[in-house]
């Protein structure tokens, strides 16, 4: 099975170029595939018909019971011959029905080999996961196949409205399919159906939702208004997708779980309900239609829906009609499209009121279209007789419901057989007033694929009996009564043929009064579905712009407060309904008093955020939240956090400091006392909200603590310090992530600000000598900036004489001078010493780069130039690849990221020992790095730089020597 599925796919993925060599007749080659499942389907039959079953199981997902089960019992031996069989025909028939040189052929070829392959495994999938993979498979193809002629923008629309109606179902349903499986404790469709998991409320709504999937396949109302536009498609495509194969998922899905699920509630009301007002307002709509396509197409709605009320009875004689309906339908349905393609094809028409004398022109295919046709109207001795007198027959032995349906399906029926009779005339007979149409002469091999589909039809109309012992073993699954139907083409003068006989009388007369039938018809028209559709989309466009301009205000504050409300609300409603305090210890309020004391001045800090309106204050505020949650970290006895997060907070608040020099001094929005008097309260109260929430989770726990287990194992390794292992051994696949994730943030962000090719990385000219700036006097680096050489005179800083006057702080070029080292020295120590003492790689770098800024603030950029004359770029990149060239080395034992010690010794320093989680540490000390460093020159260099040309603009705009400066004093 798993091997003809494949088959399929592959050999559709050679379409092109076998199209490309043979043209049209690769469609021959193209239809082995289903030939060869058709064959092995049929080799299987007595298997299937004793009631046995052909499996095969691959796992997919072992660890949630998921796994590609296909299974082939009755019901898909007669899916398989029918999606296969037709599948095969239909290629045949494409054959003849396309030339070589029709746009796209290659993709049409092979999204329809792809098709088939996906309904073949959609009917033998035995795994209620995998038949939704294959579902939507068949929507899928079925959209690239509607919409073919792209250029045309019906079809464009056709193929969008089938996508969504039949996506937006087969969602619903596959919801319903996880529920199901969760109740039932697994996914396997035959046990489900053999043991079901009982009537409850949950059931009820997986089944509703399943129904509405099933439902919306196979177009019963309200979904039935993608099918008739579906049309749009060659004709090859409604012959298979719209007769034999997609339409009958959704009656097949209800079919197969009819058996487990027919008692439940919810079942029998939509599945006969929906189903018979299907069949009414289809069958009504296809006698006042002109085009022959279409009259089949709600021909065929209407036929779903008394193939889903047969198949959603839930009775042994019910489901009978409904399988050997299910085989009629195939088999007259599929060659009435086919033949309508061979009339359009010959006489450049579908229009019946322009068709006239086609008949006696193409006799043979007037022949099989009045085959089918029979069939269709379920006139003897067609198989749509023995299958209509079969479904009359078992609604009438139901109970009142049945019989209300029975009625139902009566006058359908009668509409059944007024449309058939329209149809043939409308394409065969001659009109009066109407000349001849000319057409040009149609091949065997153009008809032989419709003519065999109606030869079985006929053939199998007194040879019904010999399909009854593979369709009564899918009928069997239900209780047997006493006395059960048999399939004949004969029962015998009775209540059933007289109903039959009704139905063709009353289709007749309808037929005869066609004319006033169809002006009764457009009078009491309801909107067709595909208005409906139509200003549904429209109305739904209009309310999203509406909402859109309501929400999507452009305000960072209202964005900001609508995310807060909703957290707000979220956290109520679960505090509300599941109280998840509820067992746990009590919360307690703080361990030491100092964390309070502590948590106060934090919250003090945040709550003067709500007066200032100075930009500075704000940062200076926010800041001190930060150092606040420091202090607490310090307090709990969390010194590996306290000493990164003061390190964070500090480069955070040199990284706004240096954003703010281009912003204004105040914040300029403007806010009303009424808006103020909302914000704050919103503000507060998600705030205490949140506090509330990781205070109550930290009482909640109901495992052991992971801290012993943590020291234990770093213990084991001969070190102290639990975090710092954490990060670059027990856990170092996160830090490796969160390095990557930090550069590419920092190489976005300060990418950003770069308005041109950067140019050389040191700021300084290009002709400065290779004797490098440290070196050099401060009027010594002032001349070389000015292109001559000054005074022998020393500064504390290499740049600092660069700086104006106005700008410049001995004190604290003196302090960056004397800390600048010392602080290097510490992070290179808080680097090595993580294994037993607060430290790492990541505090190690920002300690660094704290040190690097102080040399910017003090000098300016000239200065931080001279400090760290390599681009940033080589340590982010240098860090990157030696962590992970670090981790890659640990192949070489077969682990990823596995870890070596060496010991050894050295005349001074004596016994020391190197480990990779060392090496790995580095590579993070490089990259934070260069990442503060990368920040830092965006931010600060580079805006100097911006402010410096925007200065000399200006004084050169002032003098009339140059151009205006722009608006906002921005440089380009």
């Amino acid at each position: 099975m798993t091997t003809l599925i494949v088959c399929h796919f592959v050999l559709a993925a050679c379409a092109r170029p076998l199209v490309r060599r043979l043209g049209s007749r690769a469609f021959v080659v193209l239809a082995l595939p289903p030939a060869a499942a058709t064959v092995w389907a049929a080799a299987q039959w007595n298997t299937a018909a004793s009631g046995g079953s052909v499996t095969s199981s691959w796992p997919w997902m072992p660890a949630y019971d998921v796994s590609v089960d296909l299974r082939l019992d009755a019901l898909g031996e007669l899916m398989v011959l029918l999606a296969a069989g037709v599948g095969a025909l239909v290629l045949l028939y494409c054959a003849s029905y396309f030339s070589d040189d029709i746009p796209q052929l290659p993709v049409f070829a092979g999204n329809l080999l792809a098709f088939a392959g996906a309904m073949l495994a959609l009917v033998l999938a035995d795994d209620l996961i995998s038949l939704y993979v294959f579902w939507e498979l068949t929507t899928l193809f079925s959209f690239l196949l509607i919409g073919h002629s792209s250029e045309l923008k019906h079809s464009r629309r056709s193929a969008l409205q089938a996508l969504t109606v039949t996506t937006l179902g087969g969602l619903a349903m596959f919801v319903g399919f996880l529920i199901l499986g969760q109740a039932a404790g697994t996914y396997r469709i035959s046990t489900i159906v053999a043991d079901p998991p009982g009537t409850g409320l949950a059931v009820q709504v997986a089944v509703a939702l399943i129904l509405c999937g099933a439902l919306s396949k196979s177009a019963i109302w309200p979904f039935s208004l993608w099918l008739p536009n579906a049309m749009a498609a060659p004709t090859p495509v409604s012959a298979y997708l719209h007769a034999a194969a997609m339409v009958k998922a959704g009656v097949y899905l209800v079919a197969r779980l009819a058996p487990g699920f027919a008692d439940v509630p919810v079942w029998r009301p939509v599945v006969m309900v929906l189903g018979c007002a299907t069949m009414l307002l289809g069958g009504w709509r296809a006698l006042r239609l002109n085009d022959l396509k279409l009259v089949l197409a709600y021909g065929t709605v209407s036929q779903l829906g008394f193939l889903t009320v047969l198949a959603g009875v839930g009775n042994r004689d019910a489901a009978l009609a409904a399988a050997v309906m299910i085989l009629g339908h195939a088999l007259f349905k599929a060659p009435l499209f086919l033949v309508t393609g061979i009339v359009d094809h010959a006489a450049g028409t579908r229009d019946l009121r322009r068709l006239s004398g086609v008949g006696r022109t193409l006799p043979h295919v007037c022949a099989v279209a009045v085959l089918a046709a029979a069939s269709m109207a379920a006139l003897p001795p067609m198989l749509g007789f023995a299958a209509k007198e079969a479904a009359f027959d078992a609604l009438l032995q139901g109970d009142s419901a049945d019989r209300w349906a029975l009625g139902v399906t009566v006058a359908g029926s009668a509409l059944t057989v007024a449309y058939t009779l329209r149809f043939v005339w409308g394409a065969f007979a001659r009109k009066p007033g109407v000349h001849s149409t000319p057409v040009h002469r149609v091949g065997w091999a153009f008809l032989g694929p419709p003519g065999l589909l109606a030869l079985c039809g006929l053939v199998l109309g007194p040879g019904v009996g010999w399909t009854y012992g593979l369709l009564s073993a899918y009928a069997d699954t239900f209780p047997v009564p006493a006395h059960p139907y048999h399939l004949a083409l004969w029962h015998g003068f009775g209540t059933a043929l007289m109903l039959s006989a009704v139905a063709v009388a009353g289709g007749a007369a309808l037929f005869a009064g066609q004319a006033t039938v169809t002006r009764l018809s457009r009078r009491i028209a309801w909107p067709t579905a595909d208005r409906v559709f139509g200003r549904l989309l429209l109305g739904l466009e209009r309310i999203a712009l509406e909402v859109t301009g309501f929400v999507q205000r452009g305000s960072l504050s209202v964005y900001l407060a609508t995310t807060l409300l909703v957290m707000l609300v979220g956290q109520l409603a679960v505090f509300g309904v599941d109280r998840p305090w509820h067992g746990a210890s009590a919360p307690r309020i703080w361990d030491v008093p100092l964390q309070g004391a502590a948590a106060a001045l934090t919250c003090a800090s945040a709550l003067l955020c709500l007066t200032v309106s100075r930009r500075m204050k704000a940062v200076v505020l926010a800041g001190l939240t930060g150092y606040g949650t420091a202090l607490l970290f310090v307090v709990q006895g969390g010194p590996d956090l306290a000493l990164t997060q003061f390190c964070v907070e500090t480069v955070s608040m040199i990284v706004f400091v240096l954003v703010l020099r281009r912003m204004p001094v105040h914040f300029q929005e403007s806010v009303s006392t009424w808006r103020r008097a909302v914000r704050i309260p919103v503000a507060l109260a998600a705030a205490a909200t949140l506090g509330v929430v990781v205070w109550v989770a930290g009482a909640a726990r109901t495992a052991d603590a992971a801290g012993a287990a943590m020291v234990e194992e770093t213990a084991h390794h001969g070190l102290k310090d639990v975090v710092a292992t954490i990060l670059v051994d027990l856990r170092a696949w996160d830090t490796m992530g969160e390095s990557a994730v930090l550069a590419a943030a920092a190489i976005g962000v300060t990418s950003l600000l770069y308005l041109h090719r950067r140019a050389d990385g040191s700021g300084l000219r290009e002709d400065v000598p290779r004797r490098t700036a440290w070196s050099l006097t401060a009027p010594e680096l002032t001349g070389v900036l000015r292109g001559d050489e000054g005074a022998p005179e020393r500064s504390w800083l290499a740049a600092g004489a660069t700086l104006a006057p106005e700008h410049r702080s001995v004190v604290f070029e003196v302090v960056a001078r004397l800390l600048f080292h010392p602080v290097l020295v510490l992070s290179v120590y808080l680097l090595f010493c993580a294994d037993n003492m607060p430290g790492g790689g990541f505090v190690a770098g920002l300690v660094a780069g704290l040190a690097l800024i102080t040399r910017y603030l003090a000098g300016g950029r000239f200065e931080l130039a001279e400090a760290a004359p390599l681009q940033p770029g080589l340590f982010t990149g240098l860090g990157l690849f030696l962590s992970t060239g670090v981790a890659l080395l640990g192949l070489v034992e077969g682990t990823v990221l596995h870890a070596w010690t060496y010991y050894g010794r050295l005349p001074v320093i004596g016994a020391y020992h190197l480990a990779t989680p060392v090496l790995f540490d580095f590579g993070v000390y490089l990259l934070v790095l260069g990442v503060v460093l990368d920040i830092v020159r965006a931010l600060g260099a580079k805006i100097d730089r911006q402010i410096e040309r925007a200065a000399a603009e200006k004084a050169a705009a002032a003098a009339g020597t140059g151009p205006e400066p722009e608006a906002g004093g921005a440089v380009r």
